[in-house]
C-alpha cells in the first residue's frame, strides 16, 4: 500500500479544519490517516501559516545537509585519535 505523502499546505488545511471544530475521528477518516497522525500534525505545524511551515521544511532540509558533514568530520577525528592512541 502507498504511503500517502501530504504537502504542508494540506496539513496546515486539515488542522485549520480541526480548529474550526472538526472532530479528531472525523477529519482522520476523511483524509485516510490515523489521529496520531493528526496530534503529531498538531504538535509539529500547530499554529503555524503556510509559509512558515515552508521555511521550517527549507531550515530542516539545511539542518541535514550540514548534519552530514560534520558526522563524517567527527569519525575522521575519532579514528585519528585511536591511531594515535595505538602507537603510544
Amino acid at each position: 500500500m502507498k504511503r500517502a505523502r501530504f504537502t504542508e499546505e494540506q496539513i496546515i488545511g486539515v488542522l485549520k479544519e480541526h480548529e474550526a471544530g472538526a472532530k479528531t475521528g472525523d477529519l482522520a477518516r476523511k483524509h485516510g490517516v490515523s489521529e496520531a497522525i493528526l496530534y503529531n500534525w498538531k504538535a509539529k505545524y500547530g499554529g503555524m501559516d503556510v509559509s512558515e511551515a515552508k521555511r521550517l521544511k527549507q531550515l530542516e532540509d539545511e539542518n541535514a545537509k550540514l548534519k552530514k558533514p560534520l558526522a563524517e568530520q567527527m569519525l575522521d577525528a575519532a579514528a585519528l585519535r585511536e591511531l594515535l592512541a595505538k602507537k603510544w
